[in-house]
């Protein structure tokens, strides 16, 4: 057994947090009410958790306060974010990197979690982003065929692309539409895939024996745009490195992608991991596309957001108004204050609520209308902007094309 494969192997985890949590990019639960113990999953990981020093370094060198996501330990691992400031500060040049699995005609709200992120970064930065539409993914894992994955894409980057994002500086593509286009691309995975053994993508990933050829094949198909040769239409020739913003159960692909990318000449790709977006019934499991009960989603109407809240989301208080008076609720298990972390930006509010429901002094109740009243304007605003993103302006953000980067060694 050579070093290499040593090293990849030593990274695998066999989908488990610890013997409580689950943790793989297709299925994330915990026994714990209060979720996934994210303290366990960086050692486990191998990852560095985002501490004041690393945020304070943000801030001194954007000159930018840093997003709340930041802030409140939403975005809470990394690897390698301190050359990318390094990068950043020599003037040097880095792209972004994420992407969106379509496995719904529309997205929830814990979706827009990464591409809320990537808008900032990509305004703070002022740097190109490529957002990968793993349609090919979804037509393996959900037995989709391939017209319904293409046409589900096409949907959800209607969504992404009403975040905000700039059209000069943004190439959202399909797999299933644009790797047959783009030789760079298919080339970039073969390089990959020369890399990695079978034995190694069963113990990264937990596949099986029976498990579909397809499964197999795909996480090259995932590591090949943090390779910025993937791209020659936005990079030339020029090895640049990625910094890819994502929720923390992708990390098996970049694992296998840091450990790939020195072997075919191009830089690691740099990471930003998050935290789950919980499911409605509470933190033991993140929030689905697949289940209309677990989710808000932003096609949304006012009621149908405050009925799902009023009804559904898990309550951290007592079981009377007495009691909770007295003992106050618990903010770590209630989802109406959970979601809140994630959507109200108010530092000073998010204080004065977590002070009076643990106190006894909010009721569940009250909790919940405070996050109804954030989430609905969110949602309808979306949907506004979303309504004037027309096939047209979909095809443009789609096109390869340059998008202005400029290279400086």
């Amino acid at each position: 057994m050579t070093a290499e494969i040593v090293e990849i192997e030593a990274l695998s985890i066999n989908g488990t947090g610890d013997e409580e949590d689950v943790v793989t990019p297709w299925n994330v639960t915990s026994k714990n009410d209060t979720g996934i113990d994210y303290d366990k999953l960086i050692k486990k990981f191998g990852s560095s958790k985002i501490d004041d020093e690393l945020i304070n370094r943000f801030e001194k060198i954007t000159q930018k306060r840093p997003h709340h996501f930041l802030r409140r330990g939403i975005f809470f691992s990394h690897r390698d974010m301190h050359t990318i400031l390094n990068l950043y500060e020599q003037g040097k040049p880095f792209y972004l990197y994420t992407g969106r699995g379509p496995s719904s005609d529309s997205m929830h709200i814990g979706h827009l979690i990464p591409f809320m992120f990537c808008k900032w970064l990509q305004d703070v930065f002022d740097v190109p982003l490529v957002i990968q539409l793993t349609d090919d993914e979804k037509a393996i894992w959900k037995n989709i065929d391939i017209e319904s994955a293409i046409k589900l894409a096409h949907n959800n980057a209607k969504d992404i692309i009403a975040c905000g994002f700039n059209l000069s500086k943004t190439f959202i593509f399909s797999n299933l539409e644009h790797i047959g286009n783009n030789p760079a691309f298919y080339q970039n995975m073969i390089r990959v895939q020369r890399c990695v053994t079978y034995n190694q993508v069963k113990g990264i990933f937990g596949f099986g024996d029976s498990d579909p050829i397809g499964k197999i094949a795909f996480p090259p198909t995932q590591a090949a745009p943090a390779i910025s040769g993937t791209f020659p239409f936005i990079f030339q020739d020029k090895k640049v490195a990625c910094l890819i913003p994502c929720a923390i159960d992708q990390d098996p692909y970049f694992r296998m992608t840091r450990d790939v990318t020195p072997k075919i000449g191009y830089p690691k790709p740099a990471l930003l991991h998050s935290t789950f977006f919980p499911a409605l019934q509470g933190s033991k499991t993140k929030m689905s596309a697949s289940d209309n009960l677990t989710a808000v989603f932003l096609t949304d109407t006012p009621k149908q957001i405050k009925n799902k809240i009023n009804k559904y989301a898990f309550s951290g208080g007592q079981a009377t108004v007495e009691e909770h008076r007295r003992l106050g609720g618990n903010c770590e298990v209630d989802v109406s204050y959970q979601w809140l972390r994630f959507f109200l930006e108010d530092d000073e509010k998010l204080k004065k609520i977590r002070e009076g429901y643990t106190s006894g002094q909010i009721l569940s109740g009250e909790i919940k209308k405070e996050l109804i009243e954030v989430l609905q304007p969110l949602v309808a605003k979306h949907q506004e902007a979303r309504s004037k993103i027309t096939d047209d302006i979909l095809k443009e953000f789609m096109k390869p094309r340059d998008l202005g980067f400029v290279y400086k060694s």
